[in-house]
């Protein structure tokens, strides 16, 4: 399939469609020719309506929100750019919660999935944790969060960690 430009969430921010416009995504390629969003809250699937207008991408989602052409499945994989990603179910933010794995290159976008946990909490469902123990065994280098600064080493200690405080409270 090639490189597929993908735009993972597609934010609330007007000002993402003119920065995109300004971008080189290859000669006669749409800036955007998939979404992929990581869950439905507006804050990560706000300018959907937009995005779809301006650049008519296909757009991916493990829920059925309005403008979302093709449901995500867990485990599906789906052509990012120049690579391939698995699709993970990660319910624990949302019921549609999903993460994006690049085995080649260990990237996760986690959105806004709880991948990093910091004390023992009980009030995880049983399902999260069995997603969590499945990122667990990925070799995860950098994870990319749907708000504030990525981790670009040691992404798999990190999940770990947060795995263990998970049970720790279980």
């Amino acid at each position: 399939m090639g490189d597929v430009n993908t735009l993972v969430d597609v934010g609330r921010d007007p000002g993402v469609i003119e920065r995109i416009r300004g971008t080189y995504t290859g000669v006669g390629k749409r800036g955007v020719e998939q979404v992929i969003l990581t869950h439905e809250h507006f804050d990560h699937a706000g300018l959907l309506a937009d995005i779809r207008e301006i650049f008519h991408p296909v757009v991916y989602a493990h829920s059925g929100l309005v403008g979302v052409d093709h449901i995500l499945q867990d485990g599906q994989f789906l052509h990012c750019g120049d690579r391939m990603f698995e699709v993970i179910y990660t319910p624990g933010h949302s019921n549609d919660s999903v993460c994006l794995y690049c085995e080649e290159e260990g990237v996760l976008f986690a959105g806004d999935t709880p991948v990093v946990v910091r004390s023992a909490d009980s009030s995880y469902e049983r399902d999260f944790v069995e997603a969590l123990e499945r990122l667990c065994r990925k070799r995860v280098r950098a994870i990319y969060f749907g708000h504030g600064e990525p981790v670009m080493q040691d992404g798999q200690a990190l999940l770990c960690a947060s795995l263990a405080k998970v049970k720790e409270a279980h």
